[in-house]
């Protein structure tokens, strides 16, 4: 059974850890293992992996997801774009506003919405909260001048996308995700250096993550992903000289395994992932993670146990809890070690 906890409502990340006076990497990190729980900060992160080790990492970029659009009746609702479909639709949730803790419930099939001089139609819906819709313009053009990060009622005020960027974000082609794959935001240059400089290898995926879910037991949606051929090489290095395969976010670790043989062999691939890890798909090649703290409920929960293992998991939330640890996207980190 995934696990279960409260978070009261004091450990949810309010703000970057800039703005409470922290480097990126000077974010708390709590070392989970078979040796027990460490407590230490993100910049210490080298001191916990060994030479020959491999950490793999996103470098999706983060866009500005989130749009103000108005209803036929003249009533404003935020649209944030979830990701896009080869068929060139789009998959969006769309909320009351910006902040708001759930989406709109009277969209009706055909419904169109005006979106900065564009039209957006509701074509049908994916889920009790995400809609398939056209647009009749370009969309990454919309986002790059009108668009904000996507935000939720825990985070106070508006920050501009560079706190939503990780270290990592390369351009993709004008593709990126929802919303930050945000394991990787307290990684700083320093922390790629030592990690080099420790013999712990790095190597790149990109997965484009979409929005995330705020219904408890919602699975994943599809993501687009691609593992380069390089990287499957190191992978399969890492594993035959005896390393650990450390992913960097469940984004990560979903990718590396759908691209993994049974037998945890590792190949080059790009496409669609609908992988779902959990008590009937263990994780084959990745054996440590780098991981935020998720919210009670979320299916990554069910991911870091394939990882990590019921246990381990359990003993790590229960101890951040305790600690109080931060949540979310600006909050503090964990390295899972099983």
């Amino acid at each position: 059974m995934t696990l279960t906890f409260t978070l009261p409502g004091e450990l949810s990340a309010a703000e970057p850890p800039e703005a409470r006076g922290l480097t990126r990497d000077g974010v708390r990190l709590l070392v989970a293992g078979p040796q027990g729980l460490t407590h230490t900060t993100f910049a210490a992160l080298p001191d916990h992996l060994r030479p020959g080790d491999l950490v793999v990492i996103n470098t999706s970029p983060t866009l500005a997801a989130a749009v103000e659009a108005r209803r036929a009746d003249g009533r404003h609702v935020a649209v944030h774009f979830a990701g896009h479909r080869p068929d060139g639709s789009w998959v969006v949730e769309i909320r009351p506003a910006r902040q708001a803790t759930g989406p709109v419930q009277d969209i009706v099939v055909g419904e169109r919405f005006t979106v900065s001089g564009l039209t957006l139609i509701a074509r049908e819906p994916v889920d009790a909260r995400l809609w398939t819709v056209t647009v009749d313009g370009d969309v990454l053009e919309l986002l790059a001048s009108h668009g904000k990060p996507i935000s939720y009622a825990y985070v106070h005020g508006s920050w501009p996308i560079a706190d939503y960027q990780t270290v990592f974000a390369q351009d993709d082609r004008g593709s990126g995700s929802a919303e930050m794959p945000s394991a990787g935001r307290p990684f700083s240059t320093r922390t790629i250096t030592d990690l080099v400089a420790k013999g712990v290898a790095v190597a790149p995926i990109v997965l484009h993550t979409g929005v995330s879910s705020a219904e408890k037991g919602e699975p994943p949606q599809a993501e687009p992903y691609r593992v380069p051929a390089p990287t499957a090489r190191l992978v399969e290095l890492t594993r035959a000289n005896g390393g650990r395969v450390v992913a960097v976010g469940t984004t990560v670790t979903r990718a590396l395994e759908t691209v993994a043989d049974p037998d945890g062999t590792v190949h080059a691939g790009e496409g669609w992932t609908e992988l779902v890890l959990g008590p009937d798909r263990p994780a084959r090649v990745v054996t440590g993670l780098v991981t935020g703290w998720h919210a009670p409920g979320a299916s990554h929960l069910s991911l870091l146990e394939a990882v990590a293992g019921q246990e381990l998991v359990a003993k790590a939330y229960a101890e951040a809890v305790a600690r109080r640890y931060l949540w979310h996207e600006f909050g503090d980190s964990c390295l899972l070690l099983p």
